[in-house]
């Protein structure tokens, strides 16, 4: 089967054939490099679905991925991230190993198949040509024969005539004997001429055109074949990811699996936990009998010195039972004396571990510094060792400042830790002397609260604010807290900060890291208590603390 012997005449067919299979391949191209276009934006919109839906950025949102089931939930944001990445990697390898590969061969294909068709064109143009020398010699031999006819004819009248000169029939027979030659050449080369053109027609019809039209059959079914390998390709870029497609999918279903309700139920508990006992019974009164009524040490009545009555419980907030006072919306008091015991404790002991977490910070700076100065004393060419007297001066304050807040945040962890045994006392459930001893820690605690250059920093107003009715309550009394440090880093360029929500950094300047790039290149920083910010993950180089990377 040959295209040469069985189309040796369909020389235009065969050229619109392959132009149209041309066209079949850059239409595949075209649905491929759609494909990969409908793959990258599947991705996108799936990683800003995993983004949208991610922690906000302050504590109370972080804190209610506690629980096991929201845990689960960030898992899965986490895993379809991963789930997108994998669709972004089949674009990449369509685009590469199909549409690249298949854009580069097509233009290939062109140049080829111009070639051979131009070689095509070109044998036929010969062939036309010797068809047409053929013809010239055709015509030129019958057109010598017939002159050679009349001169004979002519030559034979004249010999007849007998009024007609010796000279002039002399002169009529050469013209005779010259036409006569002039045919017989014509003749020869019209013969040599034939038997040229025919010697080319079959070398045209069974060498030359064979051999084109082979090639051109070979080229078209390279083209062939090489659109049914990209269709392969095609199939196997998808097979590729679906193992890792399915280990995402694998650690949803694990991750659904660890979500452990009687956990959550716990940590609910551990969570909303006043400290506080329920109300004991109330006393009857008997107002029929004239004596003189007692208030019993269980009732939430406020009694006071003046002996006047508590309103009825009739109010807007009043008829709640919970003996402790409304959330103070501003700064709330430094010991945390307006939450409940339990909740108490458990703020000033996270207290308690940041700041033993600042103080192991602050000494290994203070180791490293006094390596680096033990290094300058014994290497005076490597820098100046009483360069870093004043920074070593600097962190052992920090330490000092560091170790006395310790110790008052462990005096008001101690205290609260040994009252809480004593929770059940009737009159510390009483609301109006638990305001009392409210009120009075407040003053105390503003006593002791300095900052760490001396100065008070506690306004008057903030104290006043705690002292407000007992029965003015609120469900809530978690105050927002900034993000805890996770680790800090260096800066490995300077970045200007000018949009809102970033940072700006100096080149070597050493921050705390409050929270890692979560994909989108940006991480979030902190220099002090009033500044922090954003800066692109690639300018800062990140040391995370142990526990920040087991958690």
């Amino acid at each position: 089967m040959s295209w040469g012997t069985e189309l040796w005449d369909q020389f235009d067919n065969l050229e619109k054939h392959t132009q149209w299979g041309i066209d079949v391949l850059e239409k595949y191209i075209k649905f491929v490099k759609e494909r990969t276009e409908i793959e990258l934006s599947y991705a996108k919109q799936l990683r800003n679905l995993s983004k949208k839906y991610q922690p906000k950025k302050n504590s109370k949102e972080e804190e209610e991925y506690r629980y096991t089931s929201t845990r689960a939930f960030l898992a899965t944001l986490n895993e379809m991230n991963d789930y997108a990445g994998q669709h972004e990697v089949i674009s990449e390898n369509m685009t590469s190993l199909i549409t690249g590969e298949l854009t580069r061969y097509v233009q290939e294909l062109k140049q080829e198949r111009k070639s051979h068709f131009h070689d095509g064109r070109k044998a036929q143009q010969h062939i036309e040509t010797c068809w047409k020398q053929l013809e010239a010699s055709k015509r030129r031999f019958e057109r010598d024969c017939k002159e050679a006819d009349r001169a004979q004819q002519y030559f034979e009248k004249m010999d007849a005539d007998i009024n007609v000169t010796k000279a002039d029939v002399e002169k009529a027979r050469q013209q005779a004997q010259l036409r006569h030659q002039m045919a017989e050449d014509s003749k020869a080369e019209y013969s040599s001429t034939l038997q040229k053109f025919n010697s080319e027609q079959h070398d045209h019809y069974y060498t030359h055109i064979p051999n084109i039209f082979q090639k051109i059959q070979e080229m078209e079914e390279r083209r062939i074949v090489r659109i049914g390998e990209s269709m392969k390709t095609f199939a196997e870029v998808d097979r590729q990811v679906i193992p890792i497609i399915g280990k995402c999918l694998d650690e949803i279903t694990k991750a659904a699996e660890s979500i452990d309700h009687k956990n959550d139920s716990q940590l609910v508990i551990e969570a909303f936990k006043s400290g506080f006992e329920p109300p004991g019974d109330i006393d009857f009164e008997d107002f029929t009998q004239p004596m003189k009524r007692t208030v019993s040490e269980s009732s939430l009545s406020n009694s006071r010195g003046d002996g006047k009555s508590e309103p009825k419980f009739g109010g807007k907030s009043k008829g709640k039972l919970w003996p402790f006072i409304k959330k103070n919306k501003g700064a709330g008091p430094e010991d945390f004396s307006n939450l409940p015991p339990e909740q108490r404790r458990k703020k000033l002991q996270q207290k308690v571990d940041e700041l033993n977490k600042d103080i192991q910070k602050e000494m290994d700076q203070r180791d490293a510094l006094t390596k680096m100065k033990d290094v300058y004393i014994k290497n005076p060419q490597m820098g100046d060792a009483a360069s870093v007297d004043h920074r070593l001066a600097e962190l052992g304050q920090n330490i000092e400042k560091l170790r006395l807040e310790v110790q008052k945040f462990e005096g008001w962890l101690a205290e609260v830790e040994g009252r809480l045994p004593m929770r059940t006392e009737q009159a510390r459930r009483q609301s109006g002397l638990y305001e009392a001893q409210n009120t009075s820690a407040v003053n105390s605690c503003a006593q002791d609260r300095e900052s760490p250059d001396g100065s008070y920093t506690e306004e008057q107003s903030q104290e006043t604010e705690m002292k407000v009715p007992a029965t003015d309550f609120d469900d809530e009394f978690d105050d927002e807290e900034p993000l805890p440090t996770i680790g800090t880093c260096k800066a490995l360029y300077t970045f200007e900060g000018q949009n809102e929500g970033t940072i700006s950094v100096a080149e070597g300047e050493m921050l705390y890291v409050i929270e890692e790039d979560k994909g989108d290149g940006w991480t979030r920083i902190r220099r002090n208590e009033d500044e922090e910010g954003y800066v692109p993950t690639s300018y800062v180089e990140v040391y995370l603390d142990k526990n920040a990377k087991d958690s």
